[in-house]
């Protein structure tokens, strides 16, 4: 079957928009989780001393995954501008809040006995309440969960004004620089956004910076890494659509995406 080209114009930026969506909605879901970069390496604690304090790469969960999130965000703000860029980022932000608002019901509901009951101990026998586990792991701070949304859409935003920018500047060509370029902007806000609006006055200034800045040294790390996805990411997508059809629908992209807002 031929696909005229804006059937697959909208077939790919519905694929990309499930991709972001899911992986964002994911990533705040289980990023209650902390895990330790350098154990599931295999290294020792870092032990870095930042402003006093020492700080391992103690990561949320959700950064997993969240390298994804980076790469359809860049794909799309190619692609589609400012104006998909928008689109998702609302929706997602949406998405996100419904997802915590159903937990936040579920949570409320009363537990059935048998349930508590048939899952009170773990695989050493110990003994635990499985509607405490339930609540504590996914019941977040309401605080946290506005920090993240408003980090999520600032960094968002931010990211593909950088991206187009320095599309401008650049061309079609140095994809890496727009690429990387505003991903370690937006991701400089977001860690920082994020940590104050969640724990100012309940962390220090310093140790609040301390965390910030041993994230984004995470986060700088990937994006680094990430460069030759992108430019798979592109092969694919140019092939898909053809190589003249895709660099117009960049063209056009970077036509809408004067503004920051």
């Amino acid at each position: 079957m031929n696909l005229s080209i804006e059937e697959k114009r909208n077939r790919l930026f519905i694929v990309l928009t499930a991709l972001f969506l899911t992986n964002a909605i994911i990533a705040e879901l289980i990023g209650v989780k902390i895990f330790s970069g350098e154990g599931t390496l295999g290294l020792q604690p870092a032990n870095l001393d930042i402003l006093g304090f020492k700080m391992d790469f103690n990561l949320t969960a959700g950064a997993v995954i969240w390298p994804i999130v980076f790469i359809t965000s860049d794909l799309i703000s190619e692609y589609f501008g400012k104006p998909g860029i928008k689109r998702i980022s609302y929706l997602a932000a949406f998405f996100i809040a419904y997802s915590f608002l159903v937990i936040f019901f579920t949570i409320k509901l009363p537990p059935a006995q048998w349930w508590l009951d048939a899952n009170n101990q773990d695989a050493a026998g110990n003994y635990f309440d499985m509607n405490f586990a339930f609540n504590k792991i996914l019941g977040q701070g309401q605080r946290i969960i506005i920090a993240s949304l408003a980090a999520f859409l600032i960094g968002q935003l931010v990211d593909v004004f950088v991206f187009q920018k320095l599309r401008k500047l650049t061309g079609s060509k140095m994809l890496w620089v727009r690429a990387t370029g505003s991903t370690l902007v937006s991701q400089f806000i977001d860690s920082f956004v994020v940590l104050y609006l969640a724990f100012a006055g309940i962390f220090p200034n310093q140790q609040i910076l301390a965390i910030g800045l041993t994230n984004y040294l995470y986060k700088f790390a990937v994006a680094i890494l990430l460069t030759p996805l992108i430019y798979l990411g592109h092969y694919l997508i140019d092939k898909y659509l053809g190589k003249e059809q895709a660099k117009k629908l960049a063209e056009e992209a970077a036509t809408k995406s004067g503004s920051f807002l």
